[in-house]
This record gives structure tokens, C-alpha cells and sequence, in this order.
């Protein structure tokens, strides 16, 4: 990690920027892959799958027989954490329920909402390097939830041609529709436009790399909705004197160790915390089967120090991280300061592992700055609100003549004759 002692504003802006590959390069790349999906369907789908994946699915679509042979394989341990992890999920989110009440603006005038959910919803779910069957949990329990009627979810098959079968048992028991064997920007634009075999869906949600995320930029523009921007992963650890290194260390290295494009930021206002933290991410770090890949995220990284908790929180804002981690004496008043953030875990024995997991709340979540205008994904992710409105001859007689001053002020002279009708016809 790269140590900056007591930086000045002015130099915020590099503390703050993320690590990234050339923008224009990518978008090109990306932009010829969806135009073939879009063309060429399931056959363009297999050949990216080939090229990206090292695997020609035989089919796109995952057989009743891989999900029994799935559920063989998966431990019974293993089984009922992910069952623990989606009864808190399920609990947190449940909770999220909307209520719409009717409210009289005026005598005569009633206006409400309904939550509806979105008919049709496509997940995606990253393989890559590590099989992410968590993400299912996350992506797909609130979707059950709120009603949605047809969950699908793309995700990258191994060399083998299978799914990892924690990912195919996740997927069952929160509820997913159907499964398909695609990866990256080729599974985004299957969601995205349909192939004979991938429905089109009106929403894409989950995480992925530079290029899924791209992908889904892209088809947003004009194709289907999207969740939100969300890239590779990143953390910030805010700690001060009273802080435990081990923890820190884990906290950082369980972030890095993601992939070679993740970020970890730790701020403190105290000068020995860094370097005891150093001496326990090299202990820690030879431990890791992914040591590798920490290694290079910890490349990007940087440990800053700074006077106080009040300038630490001030430089986390404009950070806006993924996750934050406040270990500090009093943590909850430091909390009431956070403004931008995608989720927040308080005190020492909230390590980030807890909320990408078992404790209920969705790890799906802005990064690269995104937290400024994003919330993490949640019920209403799901759900659309349609509102209602209800005038009786009250309340015609309440604001027509209101309407009908705007409309003639906006020059829009048969919206105001829509109401102008109506008032003639009561007075009559």
C-alpha cells in the first residue's frame, strides 16, 4: 500500500481516483460484442463463451438434471449456510415492503402509489475466478420477494462446461426461474436483446468487471434498464488509536484479494496504526490461496493519514466507497457523519464478510464513486411505482382554475380545454 501523510485538498482527487484500463479501447470492444449478440443470437453467444470462457456450451440453458446433480454435490454444511444466509436476507428485505397511502392534496383531489413489480428480470451472476454463489442470494431473494414473475440469471461456466454447484443450489433456493451458461458482456447482451434461447428482460441487475459494466452502460442507454453502475470492488477502512491491525489487515486483504483491479483505502489519524497494519497484511497475505491477486489490488491502494476523525470523514465523502468500515472509538458518532457510502459496517467485530454473506443486507452496491447518487440494490430495486390520482366535482371546483391559468401561461391551450370541459359541465 502506498502511505500519504496529512494530505492537503488539493491532492484528494488522486487519493480518491479508481484504477482503470483505457475507456475508449474497452467501450469499442464491448460495443462489437453486443452488436453481435444482437445480430446472431445464441451462436454469437457460444463463440464469446468459446473465446472469453475456454467452454462451447453444448446448450445455453442449465437441465433439470445439472440442478439435482448440483444439490448432490453441495455439502450439507455448506447447504445450510446458504439457507442461514437467505433467511436473513429474505428477513432484512422483507422489511422493505412499501406501504402506499391516499393522500387528499385538496378537497376532492386523492392521490396515491402502488408498488408493482417488474415483470421480467435478468441477474447477472461473475465466475471468473472465484464462484460468487452469494451473489445469487442477493440478487435473487428480493426479487421473489417483490413479485417479479420470471427471474433468470446468466453466469459463466468452468472449463468443464458446468456451473459450480453452489451457485446452482443458491439459485433454487432463492427462487431464480431459469438459469443460463453465459458470461460477460455476451450474457449481458443476451439479457439485454433475447437470443431463441435467453428471454429479453426489462432490468439487468448485478455486479461484474470494467467490461460488464460497460455492457451494461450500454444497453441501458436505450435497451433495458440497469441497476446501477458496478464495477470492480473496493473498501474503506476509517480507524483511529483504539482500532485492532489484525482486523484491518483482514478486513483490506479479504477486499484485495477479489481480483487485481480491486482498491482498498485506509484512513486514520493515527501514524503507528499504519505500520502495524502493514506488519499484519504481510503475515496475513502468506496465508491467502489468492495471494497473488491481493498483491496486485494492495498495488493500487494507499493508506493515508490525517489529523482528525473530521477531516477522515470528510475525505470518505468524496471517496463515496462501496463499503465502509468504521473501527474507531466511537464509532457511532462517526458514523452520523457519513453521507456518501454503499454500506456501512460499525465497530471491530463488523468485518465486510458479514454483510457480503449472512447478516441480511445486499452486497450488490455502487462503486467507483457511484455511492454519490446510488443506493445498493433493495426491495425496491425491483418494483416500480405507479401512482393514481382521483378527482370528484369537488375537486374540479379545488384546482381547475389553477390548471387552467398554468396551462394557458404554458401555452398549451388543449390542456387546458381538458379541464375547461369539465368545469362547464359541472356549473351547468
Amino acid at each position: 500500500m502506498h502511505t500519504i501523510l496529512y494530505p492537503t485538498k488539493d491532492k484528494w482527487e488522486g487519493i480518491t481516483g479508481r484504477p482503470h484500463i483505457d475507456a475508449s479501447q474497452l467501450c469499442e470492444n464491448v460495443s462489437a460484442i453486443l452488436s453481435e449478440i444482437r445480430k446472431r443470437g445464441d451462436e454469437a453467444v457460444k463463440e464469446y463463451e468459446e473465446m472469453f470462457d475456454g467452454i462451447r456450451p453444448e446448450q445455453l440453458a442449465v437441465t433439470e438434471k445439472e440442478m439435482a446433480e448440483a444439490e448432490r454435490l453441495v455439502s450439507p454444511e455448506l447447504a445450510e449456510a446458504i439457507a442461514t444466509a437467505h433467511h436473513n436476507i429474505r428477513k432484512f428485505h422483507e422489511s422493505q415492503r412499501f406501504t402506499g397511502n391516499k393522500v387528499e392534496t385538496m378537497p376532492g383531489v386523492e392521490c396515491w402509489q402502488k408498488s408493482v413489480p417488474i415483470e421480467k428480470v435478468g441477474l447477472y451472476v461473475p465466475g471468473g475466478t472465484a464462484p460468487l454463489f452469494s451473489t445469487v442470494l442477493m440478487l435473487a431473494t428480493p426479487a421473489k420477494i417483490a413479485g417479479c414473475r420470471d427471474i433468470i440469471m446468466c453466469t459463466p461456466p468452468a472449463r468443464d462446461g458446468k456451473i459450480n454447484p453452489a451457485i446452482l443450489v443458491a439459485a433454487r433456493i432463492a427462487g431464480v426461474s431459469r438459469i443460463y451458461k453465459a458470461g460477460g458482456v455476451q450474457a449481458i447482451g443476451a439479457m439485454a436483446y433475447g437470443t431463441e434461447t435467453v428471454p429479453k428482460v426489462y432490468k439487468i441487475f448485478g455486479p461484474g468487471n470494467q467490461y460488464v459494466m460497460a455492457a451494461k452502460q450500454q444497453v441501458g442507454i436505450a435497451d433495458v434498464a440497469i441497476d446501477m453502475p458496478a464495477g470492480p470492488s473496493e473498501v474503506c477502512v476509517v480507524a483511529d488509536a483504539s482500532a485492532t491491525p489484525e482486523f484491518i489487515a483482514a478486513d483490506l486483504l479479504s477486499q484485495a484479494e477479489h481480483g487485481t483491479d480491486s482498491q482498498v483505502l485506509l484512513i486514520t489519524t493515527d501514524r503507528h496504526l499504519i505500520s502495524n497494519v502493514e506488519k499484519e497484511i504481510k503475515q496475513q497475505l502468506e496465508n491467502l490461496p489468492r495471494k497473488e491477486f491481493a498483491e496486485k489490488a494492495l498495488d493500487n491502494s494507499k493508506a493515508v493519514l490525517v489529523e482528525t476523525l473530521d477531516e477522515a470523514m470528510e475525505l470518505v465523502n468524496a471517496y463515496a466507497p462501496e463499503h465502509l468500515i468504521i473501527q474507531t472509538e466511537n464509532y457511532n458518532e462517526t458514523a452520523e457523519k457519513v453521507i456518501n457510502a454503499g454500506s456501512v459496517f460499525l465497530g471491530k467485530y463488523a468485518c465486510e464478510s458479514a454483510g457480503d454473506y449472512a447478516s441480511g443486507t445486499n452486497h450488490t452496491l455502487p462503486t467507483h464513486g457511484y455511492a454519490t447518487a446510488y443506493s445498493g440494490v433493495n426491495l425496491d430495486s425491483y418494483c416500480r411505482k405507479i401512482t393514481f390520482q382521483h378527482l370528484s366535482e369537488q375537486g374540479v371546483r379545488s384546482i381547475g382554475r389553477a390548471v387552467e391559468i398554468m396551462a394557458a401561461a404554458e401555452q398549451l391551450d388543449g390542456h387546458k380545454n381538458a379541464m375547461t370541459v369539465r368545469i362547464e359541465h359541472i356549473n351547468r
